[in-house]
């Protein structure tokens, strides 16, 4: 390979690098000042347990505002599939089988958030819009569909399988950090931790025994993002061999 050609791959490695590691400290921006959001205007996730004759009123009530929130809220989880990309390529040269697993249970983690998420401004919305004017008959009927689709979407496909390729791409990344050695050990063990919590939070809709779990784990998240970005898109990548 000439040398041209290898700064010319060098730098696409680099751009992944700089992408990756901005699109985690992107996301974990956005997931903070959504759900403060969220939380403050629509009792989130709280809300959550509530039935539909009291979620659906507080949902309209948020306009076109909180409905723009709510459709970032959704898509914020796209940017787990670059920050992947991107760390693939930082860890590729330590552990290529790990980080190309923990490739794909990113993008599956994903998909499942923006599929659990993205019924609030899309169908439950126009539930929400039917609801004031619905006689007793369509109201039951709704409330059967709401409590379904967040059965499905919500509990099973966004937090339950969401969240569990999440956390394995944390621990998958952590173990990938972890074989670099050095000063790198450390933020693998980090990146394995923070993993298991998640793999215990997401119990939370079966058990509340593991709620100071999941509340530690909203927390820890954002925090673990941050650091994650940093060190995929500004972390020292040590050459083969040494």
């Amino acid at each position: 390979m000439t040398e041209r050609a290898i700064s010319e791959v060098a730098g696409r490695n680099r751009t992944a690098h700089l992408v990756g590691g901005s699109a985690l400290i992107l996301a974990a921006i956005l997931f903070i000042a959504e759900f403060s959001y969220l939380a403050g205007a629509f009792d989130y996730p709280d809300i959550l347990d509530r039935s539909a004759g009291e979620v659906l009123p507080a949902l309209i009530a948020l306009g076109s505002a909180g409905r723009f929130v709510w459709i970032l809220y959704a898509i914020t989880p796209l940017l787990l599939i670059p920050a992947a990309v991107g760390a693939e390529e930082r860890l590729r040269h330590v552990a290529p089988a790990t980080v190309r697993v923990a490739t794909g249970f990113a993008i599956v983690a994903a998909i499942s958030m923006v599929l659990g998420l993205i019924r609030w401004p899309s169908i439950h919305w126009e539930f929400a819009r039917r609801w004031a004017t619905a006689g007793v008959s369509e109201r039951a009927s709704i409330e059967t569909v709401f409590a379904g689709l967040n059965s499905y979407l919500g509990n099973f496909i966004g937090e339950f399988l969401g969240e569990l390729c999440l956390s394995l791409f944390f621990v998958l990344l952590g173990f990938a950090m972890m074989r670099e050695g050095g000063r790198r050990r450390w933020l693998g063990a980090t990146g394995v931790a923070v993993g298991v919590i998640g793999l215990v939070a997401m119990l939370r809709n079966a058990t509340r025994v593991v709620a100071p779990i999941a509340e530690a784990n909203n927390l820890v998240l954002p925090l673990w993002l941050v650091v994650l970005g940093v060190a995929i898109g500004w972390g020292h990548r040590r050459s083969p061999g040494r």
